[in-house]
């Protein structure tokens, strides 16, 4: 069930709905004793709430992965989306929706504060704005210290409501493995308890795997995740963040940026020290650094796409998001080109399913297709 229809029944049952309510031969009074509580037809409303942090970018409620390689910009990315939120600013002409955020910062803690200086001499030094943004810099293991985490956050933010938390990074808040798949179950789990406790975004900052292709570790992460933002850094040194996965909205916004650097103070050996801020890039398409390597199952998805294309393909339609000459598929057509062109005895429906996004995924990581509104087409065929 998509995000908001589960708010939707969240919200009709905390207000208490009564219909069909009577004693029960088991023993239970009424609804108000039952864990699982049923909704009737008539009592189910559609949340009209905005479903969004940032419009087709951050969900309102959801695990988000946002991943890349080492030294792309990721974490500067999501430290300057997350306090548009806080700000309520508009993030690149995207609707927001103003909240409070709380930024858990498990490496890199001077790195933060750097960072936190200079957003506010770039954007804050004239009206000395002080946003509900909230830094926590610790060692985490989330999964043990989930319930001390909620109960703290909750009894620090004002109101006890949260916007946003992020997690900087996975690896330095698990115990286990990020490869093991029960360890990550239980990982995606304890994200799940900070979601449901405050009705918020869960950023989980992460790195890349060996080929740079997914995120690292457990592949059921992706699959978990509400949304995915893939980060890398072009040949100009771009910034480039993509929109891989929204389960409940838009795929396939590109969003450039550039790191601009700020001077925030000087240390006792009297040197400057400096730190960096996202600017925005205009106009500005994302350039390789090197020729894509894809995976062979990439390779082979990539070639019953152009066979999609060619045999069923339409023209784009209109959007600022795609092409004007584009030339595509929806995803489903897509998807049932891949399933004859790859079938085997042996595969499960799940695993083919699975498969197929894995492979969905690793292209448009890799810039080599685009997807938006359920609409797929070939950015550089390689």
């Amino acid at each position: 069930m998509p995000r908001e229809d589960r708010t939707a029944f969240d919200d009709v049952t905390r207000a208490g709905s009564q219909t069909g309510a009577r004693a029960r031969p088991n023993g239970h009074a009424g609804n108000n004793e039952h864990r699982f509580r049923l909704v009737r037809f008539a009592a189910v409303k559609l949340d009209m709430g905005c479903p969004y942090l940032i419009k087709d970018i951050i969900p309102r409620e959801g695990v988000v992965v946002v991943w890349g390689p080492p030294k792309c910009g990721k974490t500067f990315w999501v430290y300057d989306a997350v306090m548009h939120v806080a700000l309520g600013w508009p993030y690149r002409d995207r609707r927001t929706v103003q909240g409070t955020v709380v930024y858990i910062a498990c490496e890199g803690e001077r790195g933060l504060a750097a960072r936190t200086e200079a957003f506010r001499r770039r954007n804050l030094a004239e009206d000395g704005a002080d946003p509900p943004f909230y830094l926590l810099t610790t060692r985490l293991d989330l999964v043990a210290d989930i319930d001390t985490l909620k109960g703290d956050v909750a009894d620090q933010i004002e109101d006890q409501r949260c916007a946003a938390i992020v997690i900087d990074t996975l690896n330095r808040s698990i115990a286990g493995s990020e490869n093991d798949p029960k360890d990550m179950t239980a990982y995606i789990r304890a994200a799940d308890i900070l979601r449901e406790a405050f009705r918020c975004a869960v950023i989980l900052i992460h790195h890349c795997g060996v080929d740079g292709t997914r995120p690292r570790g457990f592949t059921g992460l992706s699959g978990a995740a509400d949304a995915q933002i893939g980060i890398k850094k072009d040949g100009s040194g771009n910034v480039v963040a993509t929109v891989e996965l929204m389960k409940d909205g838009p795929e396939g916004d590109v969003i450039t940026s550039r790191l601009a650097i700020v001077e925030v103070g000087i240390d006792d050996d009297g040197e400057p020290v400096t730190s960096c801020v996202i600017e925005e890039v205009e106009g500005a398409a994302p350039v390789s650094p090197q020729p894509k390597r894809l995976p062979d199952a990439a390779k082979i998805a990539l070639g019953t796409l152009r066979k999609a294309v060619v045999e069923a393909g339409n023209g784009a339609p209109a959007s600022n998001h795609i092409p004007p000459a584009a030339r595509g598929v929806d995803i489903e057509t897509w998807r049932k080109f891949h399933y004859v062109g790859t079938a085997t005895d042996d595969q499960s429906a799940d695993a083919r399913r699975k498969g197929f996004q894995r492979v969905r995924q690793q292209l448009q990581a890799a810039g080599v297709i685009g997807l938006h509104a359920d609409f797929c087409w070939i950015v550089a065929d390689v």
